[in-house]
């Protein structure tokens, strides 16, 4: 698209080619964009402000994601270049695991829509999380079972799954910033309340923990049907707690959590 023919581009040609700049701005120079907003065709309009939106949208997401990933680059100018971000998911859920994430992320990683899961959807945290495993220097996964948390409690089973997923780590990471724990541990490490929204490796490990933690309530699903572990991930909802009074409880169900234990009792 040159200066010179702007005018002779058909609408298509021009949606294509801001298409193509929305991942390269830098094809779009001050005189292309000039022509462009003087256009006096509408559908010119209505891509140009289109693109600018979507612009304006990825700007903001850019800079939300460079907050996020100020507590990295601190840790990267003192000298610790492996930081390693850990989290875990499913403290709360009746039955299943509890899992843990440990992420190693390079410098110039860049997914600006990485985010504490929670914020997320099922969709865009299945899409992210492949990206965050391809692009991680390193990633370790912890896992406490049912039996592991009924023998030390909820609290002590999430620190043992985080501990497992930073000893899977290779290399070994400098430092760890951990949302809202301390594990027992001689790397150097940093608490923080709710760090998978201020970290960008606490949310990625986040993602990476969530996404295996509902593949791994999904094979349950099979193995157990009836409960609806592939829609609720273990969580009490409705469904679940019909399938206890129908079906009991299964091998995967927690004993010491309420309504397990009072089933259990009576």
């Amino acid at each position: 698209m040159s200066n010179e023919n702007n005018k002779k581009k058909n609408i298509v040609q021009i949606k294509t080619f801001l298409k193509k700049s929305e991942n390269h701005p830098e094809t779009l120079t001050p005189e292309i964009m000039d022509e462009l907003r003087n256009d006096e065709r509408q559908g010119v309009r209505q891509l140009l402000k289109s693109f600018e939106n979507k612009q304006a949208k990825q700007a903001k997401k850019k800079a939300s994601f460079e907050k996020r990933l100020l507590l990295e680059k601190e840790a990267w100018q003192n000298g610790n270049n492996l930081v390693a971000g850990i989290d875990e998911v499913g403290r709360g859920p009746l039955a299943g695991p509890v899992v843990a994430a440990a992420v190693i992320l390079p410098h110039d990683f860049a997914l600006y829509e990485v985010n504490d899961s929670k914020q997320l959807s099922i969709k865009k945290r299945a899409q992210l999380a492949p990206l965050i495993k391809e692009q991680a220097l390193s990633i370790g996964i912890g896992v406490a079972d049912n039996q592991k948390i009924d023998e030390i409690n909820i609290y002590e089973a999430a620190r043992f799954a985080m501990e497992q997923a930073v000893l899977q780590l290779d290399p070994q990471p400098d430092q760890l910033l951990i949302d809202a724990m301390v594990l027992h541990t001689k790397i150097p490490q940093r608490k923080l309340i709710k760090g998978d929204a201020r970290s960008a490796s606490i949310a990625a490990a986040s993602i990476v923990a969530k996404v295996t933690r509902d593949q791994l309530m999904t094979e349950y699903a099979q193995l157990y049907p009836g409960y609806g572990f592939e829609k609720n991930a273990g969580y009490g909802t409705k469904q679940h707690l019909a399938g206890l009074k129908k079906y009991g409880i299964t091998p995967i169900h927690r004993q010491t959590f309420e309504p397990i234990k009072s089933k259990l009792i009576k």
